[in-house]
């Protein structure tokens, strides 16, 4: 019951470090680069999040993701009913970090069919 116990905690704690460092980085960066360019709209959002995704490594984002569904996988238990509905909504968050990191790299390296 306590190794149960500890993997969720643990994977609980790797599923939110890439949203809460990557959102807080992102945040604060997003309002540095409005404030400092006086720029609106979604290139500076874009700015910012790329900044933290480089900042907080895109390598250990996902190795974070996919550890913590695993960790997260093997706690289900019928005893335990909110703990296996906090794993599924935080193995739910992983997989939408994972789709995130894909569609960024996805369009970092798609060239833009737009010519100035």
């Amino acid at each position: 019951m306590e190794r149960e116990k500890r993997l969720f905690l643990w994977g609980v704690l790797l599923a939110s470090a890439p949203w809460l460092f990557g959102g807080i980085l992102g945040a604060v960066n997003i309002l540095k680069g409005v404030s400092e360019q006086k720029a609106t709209g979604l290139g500076a959002v874009a700015g910012g999040l790329a900044e933290a995704f480089i900042t907080f490594g895109l390598v250990t984002t996902l190795v974070f993701e996919v550890s913590a569904i695993v960790l997260l996988a093997r706690t289900f238990s019928r005893q335990h009913q909110l703990r296996s509905l906090s794993s599924i909504v935080c193995i739910c968050m992983s997989a939408l970090m994972i789709l995130l990191v894909g569609f960024f790299l996805w369009s970092v390296s798609v060239p833009s069919s737009h010519a100035y």
